[in-house]
């Protein structure tokens, strides 16, 4: 069988000693993590191996002896090193030797019922350990891709890279300690740290303890009885800037949680929400700070009137072409006069709520610019909640004229079945055969007649206002759509995968070094990074909207039905 050495290429220049490291024998791989240097006391490195070992949870002990020529030149070095297999013990006992410069290295294992080094075949397979502890290993995503072969690869390579990253107190030693014990990994050269990071950890527990105590206050308030009354519910069930600050208020509660992430999962979402907010609230001050120079909320004010007032006139346009004849289509002139006029006189009031509310816009748009302090998708938000307050006399007229045309179409089916002698049984939700005396049938055609030559006018009115309405929907799924990419993008990961790709590791890929016959094969072992697309897809945050789950079908079958459609409405509301 061959063996597979893990080394860390950070140790390929070390001088000589005994290598430590896990030994995995179901692959029959052996992970070097440090190589401890001479002089050293036995009984000290076994109880160094078995703190670490304790705190770590990983079972890390000697493999072997490591020999650098180049530093070391005594000849009696090879024995001493076959002797400290018999006090630490090990089988096989690894003997990795490398002479000057040469590139290829020697390998023997010893067991303990052999006398002799045994020679087998070996690939040495060089790690960046930095990497390798640094990064996490997905899962492979693809489900067809899956299969049990490739599971059982990625299960392999994640025991490689546990046993790399639960060793980190293993790396907590550098040269520079004064203890008995000399190591060198990567970092030997001295612990990475910053004093800067240092300080914010230290300065963010009680900032996160004042921000955790200010949530819980608000999250009362939000959840005091005052609030569970049927309008304030309401509004905050119905309107998206509630919403949206309840996203947030979320948010915030698991950033200023002082309890320490489970996993890493966890930790990356908290990295993602906080630096979501962040961007969040900086495009909410960019665009604060553009919209108050030169006097643009006056600006956007005053052309907020003539736009609504642009807005009236093409509906009274349109409604005067179709109480005509529209597109030479001859409608009932009784119901399209009736029709109509109704329509106008809504437009007439909206009109006046308009020109009553023209002297508070400027203010109102001032109070609404000073929201953007809260992040750019609470201004956004409140933007689709203004076009729905403005847009509100055309989801009127589309109520009205899906309720007529709505009760045409189930009038003539029910109708339809009549002549056909069947009926709509309630209890059993079917249809059952029924038989209708000479008045019923006579009443039912009269009915049916009527609704038929009455079914086009209505039907043209509810095609103009749905169109009309679907428009406004688009605008606010657009401007919906554009706050759930802001809440849902993990940019934390985005950013990390593109600076420090081997963090999000799907894999590896090993490219050969050298080949040489009777020498080992080495290899390298380089980290494939996750795609953007399984990046988004794996550490993508949840939102609080919910798209629609009907599908096209069924969506063509409401408008043909005349079936209103709630786009607003949630998850939560739908399931319940």
């Amino acid at each position: 069988m061959v063996l597979k050495v893990f080394f860390p290429s950070c140790c390929a220049f070390a001088e000589s000693g005994i290598l430590i490291g896990r030994w995995i024998s179901e692959q029959n791989s052996a992970v070097i993590l440090a190589v401890v240097h001479f002089p050293f006391i036995p009984a000290q490195v076994k109880q160094y191996l078995s703190e670490v070992q304790r705190v770590s949870k990983v079972t890390v002990s000697v493999l072997g002896s490591w020999s650098n020529s180049k530093q070391e030149k005594e000849e009696s070095l090879s024995e001493f090193l076959k002797d400290l297999g018999t006090i630490f013990s090990h089988d096989p006992w690894i003997q990795i030797s490398k002479e000057g410069d040469s590139k290829f290295w020697s390998c023997s294992t010893l067991q303990k019922d052999a006398n002799s080094p045994k020679e087998e075949e070996v690939i040495f397979i060089y790690y960046d350990q930095c990497k390798v502890m640094l990064s996490h290993l997905h899962p492979p995503l693809d489900s067809a891709v899956s299969s049990d072969h490739k599971a059982d690869d990625a299960s392999k390579l994640s025991a490689i890279f546990d046993t790399v990253a639960k060793s980190k107190v293993l790396f907590m030693t550098d040269r520079y300690d004064e203890g008995p014990i000399k190591l060198t990994h990567w970092q030997s050269d001295g612990v990475e740290a910053s004093i800067i990071v240092e300080l914010l950890k230290q300065a963010s527990v009680p900032a996160c303890m004042l921000l955790a105590f200010l949530l819980s206050l608000v999250s009362r308030v939000c959840r005091s009885r005052a609030l569970n009354f049927w309008p304030l519910s309401f509004l905050w069930s119905k309107l998206s800037t509630c919403e949206q600050l309840g996203h947030r208020l979320q948010h915030l509660q698991v950033i200023s949680s002082t309890k320490k992430a489970e996993n890493y999962t966890q930790l990356m979402r908290k990295a993602n929400i906080f630096v979501s907010l962040l961007v969040d609230v900086a495009l909410g001050l960019l665009l604060m700070s553009w919209l108050y120079r030169k006097n643009r909320i006056g600006h956007l004010a005053d052309t907020l009137v003539p736009v609504a007032d642009r807005v009236a006139e093409e509906l009274q346009s349109l409604l005067q072409w179709l109480m005509g004849a529209p597109a030479g289509l001859k409608m009932n002139r009784a119901l399209d006069q009736v029709l109509g006029r109704f329509f106008l006189y809504h437009i007439h009031l909206w009109i006046s709520y308009i020109h009553l509310l023209s002297p508070f816009i400027e203010r109102i748009l001032w109070y609404v610019g000073l929201s953007a302090c809260l992040g750019l998708t609470v201004v956004l938000c409140i933007l689709s909640d203004i076009i729905a307050l403005l847009t509100f006399h055309i989801y009127c007229f589309y109520v009205y004229g899906a309720r007529l045309y709505c009760l045409k179409i189930y009038g003539l089916s029910s109708l339809w079945r009549l002549f056909r002698g069947k009926k709509w049984n309630v209890l059993r939700q079917r249809v059952d055969s029924c038989s209708y005396d000479l008045d019923q049938l006579f009443i039912g055609t009269l009915l049916f007649t009527i609704l038929l030559f009455l079914l086009p006018t209505t039907a043209l009115y509810y095609l103009v206002f749905t169109l009309l309405r679907l428009l406004v929907v688009v605008v606010q799924g657009l401007i919906h759509l554009l706050v759930d990419l802001i809440d849902s993008l993990p940019l934390y990961s985005i950013i990390l995968r593109l600076c420090r790709s081997y963090r999000l590791a799907a894999g590896v890929k090993f490219r050969v070094l050298e080949q040489q016959d009777g020498k080992p094969l080495r290899l390298l072992m380089q980290i494939n990074p996750l795609s953007y697309g399984n990046v988004v897809q794996t550490y993508r945050l949840p939102t609080y909207s919910c798209y629609p789950k009907d599908s096209w079908t069924s969506l063509c079958k409401k408008l043909f039905l005349g079936e209103l459609i709630y786009p607003w409405k949630h998850k939560r509301e739908k399931q319940e």
